[in-house]
């Protein structure tokens, strides 16, 4: 076969390769010319941006060689290689650089290949064809399954104005009126996120400096006023980044209601799904009307949901924690908090003893469930423990925070004023230990600082300035991002209707019988009393004492009280002290004389419990 024989060949495999793909290719030559079209325009901006460099290094060369023509001192040196250095950042047009390489080629091709061997030339052929067929087939069927991009976006009203206005050529007119003289915008661009925008900075400049012209950018682009617009440092010194938040990646996805393994919102720049793992001891602020409550419930849900968690939620408001009562173990009263937080320790005690060596953790089980204790109101429980009788109810929810994660105890404490000071939500104790932070719009960038770190306002975590309500930041870690999250809502409605879930209590081992001390008389030595018989298994049991002096106040106050009757209830009918009530409470109880109820109200023994 010779040579024209072998050219017609591939020609002709190459001229049905390209009609079988034709169509297919179609839109991949669009999306290569937009490709091309978009690398243009960037080569064009960077030379906007570039070509004063140049003038101002050549003009200090030219300086240079007036004062040292003969090119002797080393300034002028100098002053040459940063006007090369300058020349090479500027990138070539795009048909510039497309018609160097084509006159390169067609150099190489004049002068190479009239030397090239017929041999060469044949293989050459065949190698050319069937990668040219290869190739169009792997790109015929790459676009195949390629799927098919979202469509442009289109911008709205408001959104062209600012595209407008953010314009360097009006920019550049309009900056200095506005006191921002010596920053130039470069081209902006529409994301899903909202209006972004390149801001060069000149002189003193720095983007934090902008940053605190805030208000002078808004005056000059005429933007809402609570338009959310971020300004952080770019990528390259001497520039800043302008992003204008107008429009969400979380817009018409539906974040309503709960079900097992749902998301507890979305990221509204990247549109990533966003999860908090159970077993993390978290931080959640919000000041009222941000969406807290309804933020945390799908939370809440999820780790009272498997058979190996349960769920404990401590609210002195009572207002959430009577919508978990069907799958929670409630805590409203100051006695039931104190109670109930006692009981917690001992069960972490109780847990710590069964880690094995070589665990960080106990393993959980439906046995041994994890505990996800929720405090609804931090603020109202430091205030009660402002009270002697009930300090130890905060000292315990310290320890739980300090000690309880290996023993699977994890604390959420969710507040509305997250400060640490005399009336302020969060101990210092218990905010050292929080590993997931998170906070729906606050009142201050002080709060801001408290919840996710001194550096806050550095990073860009700026809460104080979120919209409300249901939006937030979750800082969980160094790579964690200051993006705003659309959380998921779930109503007081949402919760009733959830099925109902074992609801945790602490069980005690029987204790074994003592012996008792007595005295023997005419000595000064004890000894030990015999254990006293136990009683056969089908012996009836006694029946349960009477109560006598405060226990008989206390059992009488609740029978003449309406129910459902409240230790405060009590403690107002007799005039007893609220530890007093709360001993004698316990004791009747223990004696089967009152009952206690899931939302920690008491009342008489019906007759089948009796």
């Amino acid at each position: 076969m010779d040579r024209t024989e072998v050219w017609r060949t591939a020609r002709r495999d190459a001229k049905i390769a390209a009609e079988i793909t034709a169509e297919l290719t179609s839109a991949a030559g669009r999306r290569t010319l937009e490709a091309w079209r978009n690398e243009a325009a960037r080569r064009a901006e960077m030379r906007r941006a570039l070509k004063p460099n140049v003038r101002d290094a050549q003009r200090a060369r030219n300086a240079a060689r007036r004062h040292d023509p003969q090119r002797l001192l080393a300034e002028t040196h100098r002053a040459e290689r940063e006007l090369a250095q300058a020349k090479r950042a500027v990138p070539l047009p795009l048909w510039l650089l497309a018609l160097e390489i084509a006159a390169a080629l067609t150099l190489t091709a004049v002068v190479g290949l009239p030397h090239v061997p017929e041999t060469a030339w044949l293989w050459t052929a065949v190698a050319v064809s069937a990668a040219l067929i290869a190739g169009l087939v792997w790109l015929a069927f790459a676009v195949a399954r390629r799927d098919e991009k979202p469509s442009e976006l289109v911008p709205t009203a408001e959104e062209k104005q600012l595209l407008a206005r953010l314009q360097p050529e009006h920019w550049g007119e309009h900056a200095e009126a506005r006191g921002l003289a010596g920053t130039l915008t470069g081209r902006p661009g529409l994301t899903i996120s909202g209006v972004t925008v390149a801001v060069r900075l000149d002189g003193t400049w720095t983007a934090g400096k902008l940053r605190s012209a805030t208000e002078h950018v808004r005056a000059l682009l005429g933007c809402r006023t609570d338009l959310l617009m971020e300004i952080k440092a770019s990528t390259h010194g001497g520039w800043a980044d302008l992003v204008l938040r107008t429009r969400s990646a979380a817009d018409g996805i539906e974040l309503t209601g709960w079900a097992p393994g749902d998301p507890w919102g979305i990221d509204t720049i990247t549109g990533e799904l966003v999860h908090v793992p159970l077993g993390r001891r978290m931080l959640i602020a919000g000041t009222s009307g941000a969406g807290k409550s309804w933020s945390t419930r799908a939370l809440l849900a999820e780790a009272s949901e498997r058979p190996d968690h349960r769920l404990v939620v401590i609210d002195p408001k009572r207002v959430e924690a009577i919508n978990w009562q069907h799958r929670a173990r409630v805590a409203i009263t100051p006695d039931d908090v104190l109670d109930l937080t006692d009981e917690l320790v001992a069960e972490m005690h109780e847990r710590l003893g069964l880690i094995p060596r070589g665990r960080d953790t106990v393993a959980i089980s439906e046995e041994l469930p994890r505990i996800t204790v929720f405090v609804d109101e931090g603020a109202e429980v430091i205030s009660m423990s402002r009270a002697k009788e009930y300090r130890r109810a905060l000292e315990n929810l310290v320890t739980v925070a300090r000690m309880a994660r290996a023993a699977e105890i994890i604390l959420i404490w969710a507040t509305q004023k997250p400060t640490q000071d005399a009336k302020g939500g969060i101990d210092p104790q218990i905010s050292a230990q929080i590993t997931y932070r998170a906070a729906l719009a606050l009142s201050t960038s002080a709060e801001s600082r408290v919840v996710f770190g001194e550096d806050a306002t550095e990073k860009g975590w700026h809460a104080h300035d979120l919209p409300m309500p249901g939006v937030a930041m979750l800082r969980w870690g160094p790579k964690a991002k200051p993006n705003p999250i659309k959380t998921r809502a779930f109503s007081p409605a949402d919760v009733i209707a959830l099925p109902d879930r074992p609801v945790w209590q602490r069980e005690l081992a029987d204790a074994p019988a003592r012996p008792a001390l007595t005295l023997v008389k005419g000595g000064s030595d004890y000894e030990l009393a015999p254990p006293a018989a136990a009683a056969p298994a089908d012996a009836v049991p006694a029946p349960a004492p009477a109560a006598e002096g405060t226990d008989a106040k206390v059992l009488d106050a609740v029978r003449t009280l309406t129910p459902p009757v409240r230790q405060t209830d009590v403690v107002a009918a007799t005039g007893l002290p609220k530890g007093t009530v709360s001993k004698a409470v316990k004791r009747l109880v223990t004696s089967g004389l009152l009952v206690r109820l899931d939302d920690g109200t008491v009342a008489l023994p019906t007759a089948k419990e009796a």
